[in-house]
């Protein structure tokens, strides 16, 4: 799946981004500065000034217009107050209603269907892939069956591996290092390079010597234990031609040596021919040992080549054979139970993240609508700041204005000033209701729920399938499972 529970993925982000703090700051509606709004409407000094002028007259019963300036001041506050109000209430009612599922039970409903179907499709796809394996195992099992029996065999082929293969490629090794060392040690009296150059000469002598004791060993020789009459002849005349081969290599060897100390160039031939001649006809101790040490170690690499692979010819291919398919088989299998319930840990791990995110818009919703409430208790708590802050404007006003003048203050600057308050109306049309909000989220948790149930359920049934194949073709031999 080159995108998991991509569906799923679409609406965890859509739940999740919806995280926002609606906390209402104290200082939403800032308070009126009355200092401030005197020196600018300079109102001591208008109120002194117009106090000096007797101005407004005594019989005055309406505001003059200085008055009618702070009317307008405080009247001014309140409407930019009261448009941070609608604001924040149209951008608290369009929050609540992106927090219903409205606009996500689609994306619900789908990211159900596409998670349930995805993950029937992968188990789909182990299924060809493990029955190819599994058939594979079974031709191979078979194969190994039809072979035992034609050759009417009952024992467990032997093949090596681990420490035991390990020890005795390590001692062919030894044995071609200490026999070209020892064989070098012996050619070297007769070469004009010493020890180098006898070393070069016994490598070769070397190489032939355990290479052949090899090949006979592993291809040749094991032919005697074929069930049929001819091969078994052709195995018992491959140990003669064997110990006429290994004899042969040693003597010429052993030969070599002690013409090639008296000769500088024709040793070889000299060799041959003495070997045809007289071919035990060494004359010195160390050409005896150097083909005593020869024909011992061919003989060692013979033994240990004939245990590299079971006695039987082909007996060990088809087992190792058997033994891959079914290594191969058994490893697939593994991985796609780990792929299904990996899949299955993220399908979960992705609806707990949105289950999370569900829980969070239930607080949100509970938080736009403290904080909303908050809101409009800050607007009207700031009226009867803008009141009061009205009634300091007109007394600093009349009480200038009261000491400049000679005649009595008009009677109308003993009324309070009565700021028009506004009562702010909340639009909750289109907004989803505080008990129906929390039955779509309980809904929508109950399917999710449901969702990672069927997903478990069908996780647990295709690893029974991937098993079932084990039933359906048994690995048989010799008609036992």
């Amino acid at each position: 799946m080159a995108a998991r529970f991509e569906a799923l993925e679409k609406l965890r982000n859509r739940i999740m981004e919806a995280n926002h703090d609606y906390r209402v700051g104290a200082d939403i509606f800032p308070s009126l500065d009355v200092d401030k709004v005197a020196r600018d409407l300079q109102l001591v000094e208008q109120g002194k000034a117009r106090g000096e002028q007797e101005q407004p007259p005594s019989s005055s019963k309406t505001m003059d217009e200085v008055e009618h300036s702070i009317v307008e001041r405080v009247q001014d506050e309140k409407k930019a107050a009261h448009q941070i109000l609608e604001d924040t209430l149209h951008l608290y009612s369009g929050r609540v209603a992106n927090l219903g599922l409205e606009e996500q039970s689609g994306l619900l409903e789908q990211a159900h269907a596409s998670s349930l179907s995805g993950f029937k499709g992968e188990i789909a796809i182990g299924l060809d892939t493990l029955h190819a394996r599994r058939t594979d195992l079974h031709e191979a099992t078979r194969e190994l069956a039809t072979f035992r029996k034609n050759h009417r065999l009952e024992r467990v082929a032997r093949l090596q591996h681990g420490t035991a293969h390990v020890f005795r490629v390590a001692l062919l090794v030894f044995l071609f290092l200490v026999e070209t060392y020892l064989n070098g040690s012996f050619l070297a009296k007769g070469n004009d390079q010493g020890f180098l150059g006898g070393a070069t000469e016994a490598f070769a002598f070397s190489f032939v010597n355990i290479v052949s004791a090899l090949i006979f060993a592993i291809f040749c020789v094991r032919l005697v234990t074929h069930r049929s009459l001819a091969v078994k002849l052709i195995g018992a005349a491959s140990i003669l031609l064997y110990a006429c081969i290994a004899l042969g290599i040693n003597l010429l060897l052993a030969h070599y040596r002690e013409v090639s100390g008296t000769l500088a160039d024709g040793a070889g031939n000299l060799a041959v021919q003495r070997m045809f001649d007289n071919p035990f006809g060494l004359a010195e101790v160390r050409s005896w040992m150097l083909f005593l040490v020869g024909l011992l170690f061919s003989i060692v690499a013979f033994i240990d080549g004939w245990f590299v692979l079971d006695p039987y010819p082909g007996y060990a291919g088809v087992e190792k054979r058997r033994r891959e398919r079914r290594l191969d088989y058994t490893d697939t299998k593994a991985d796609l139970i780990d792929r299904l319930i990996e899949l299955r840990d993220d399908h979960n791990a992705k609806v707990a993240d949105i289950l999370k995110g569900l829980g969070s818009r239930r607080r949100e919703h509970a938080a736009i609508q403290s904080s909303r409430a908050r809101l409009l208790a800050l607007f009207n708590e700031h009226q009867e700041q803008l009141e009061r802050s009205g009634n300091l404007l007109f007394s600093k006003y009349r009480e200038a204005n009261i000491r400049a003048r000679k005649t009595a203050a008009p009677k109308q600057f003993s009324q309070p000033f009565k700021l028009q308050k506004t009562k702010p109306v909340v639009q909750n049309d289109g907004e989803i209701k505080d008990s129906d909000f929390a039955s779509s989220i309980a809904a929508a948790q109950q399917t999710l729920n449901e969702q990672m149930r069927q997903i478990g359920k069908e996780c647990e049934a295709g690893i029974e399938k991937y098993r079932d194949l084990d039933k359906l073709y048994p690995e048989t031999l010799d008609g036992q499972a």
